[in-house]
């Protein structure tokens, strides 16, 4: 992996190799709704040696390209679809099944972790926030992307909300909301670590939020990083001709 610079976004990181992400969670870097920020800035912030982080990524194996997961080569089309099948699909697989066991473990663990019911509550309305945040992708958004991937330079297809910079960022706005509901349940859960009187399905639970967390941080890095910014550059390529 060649070197970056410690300028260079975390984003734009993950963008141009997705196995990046893995590598920056390890440290706790934030490269989804803090996408934006330079290598030495989100080191900064997660009190970490921009040194140490600079070598583990340079110490992945090189880069295949042609493995297909090389997501910032892909069109616009593609990149919707992909979101929709993989993250859309996962959210709405896992959020029933963390529901029913976040009030199993308030009803049995309840009283001595008076925590889980403010656990249960907030991922509740993190859920109904997601699903609403969603339908607006799939309905409105993405449909207008795959219009400006099949256009043909000098026309813009008809939207319901002028450029399409306008939905961009209140997405945004709820990514960042969605990212701020997860990180009190991770604050709640001591970083999904369950207590030493947890039984099985406290432990199960637990894994599920983590890994709930882990495809929403993909899911968001996606959009804000990939998605997002190519969708305007197209638009503006076909505004301009």
């Amino acid at each position: 992996m060649s070197e970056r610079s410690r300028e260079t976004t975390v984003g734009e990181i993950v963008a141009a190799d997705y196995r990046a992400a893995h590598v920056l969670e390890r440290f706790d870097i934030d490269f989804c709704c803090g996408g934006r920020r330079s290598l030495a800035d989100a080191c900064l912030r997660a009190a970490v040696d921009p040194g140490v982080v600079e070598d583990a990524l340079q110490a992945l194996p090189p880069h295949d390209a042609a493995d297909g997961a090389d997501v910032g080569r892909w069109p616009l089309d593609r990149l919707a679809d992909h979101i929709v099948v993989t993250h859309h699909a996962y959210v709405r697989s896992a959020v029933p099944t963390i529901s029913r066991w976040l009030a199993r473990l308030v009803e049995v663990h309840g009283v001595r972790h008076p925590e889980l019911a403010q656990v249960a509550a907030a991922f509740e309305a993190m859920s109904v926030d997601l699903y609403q945040h969603m339908l607006k992708e799939e309905r409105v958004l993405f449909p207008y992307m795959r219009q400006l991937a099949t256009t043909a330079p000098g026309h813009l297809p008809p939207s319901p909300f002028g450029t399409v910079q306008n939905p961009v960022r209140m997405m945004e706005r709820e990514h960042q909301q969605a990212g701020d509901e997860m990180q009190v349940i991770r604050d709640l859960t001591n970083g999904y670590a369950p207590p030493a009187d947890g039984c099985s399905t406290y432990r199960v639970c637990f894994n599920e939020l983590a890994q709930f967390e882990r495809d929403l941080h993909h899911h968001v890095h996606l959009e804000n990083n990939v998605l997002f910014p190519k969708a305007i550059e197209v638009e503006r390529e076909l505004l301009h001709g």
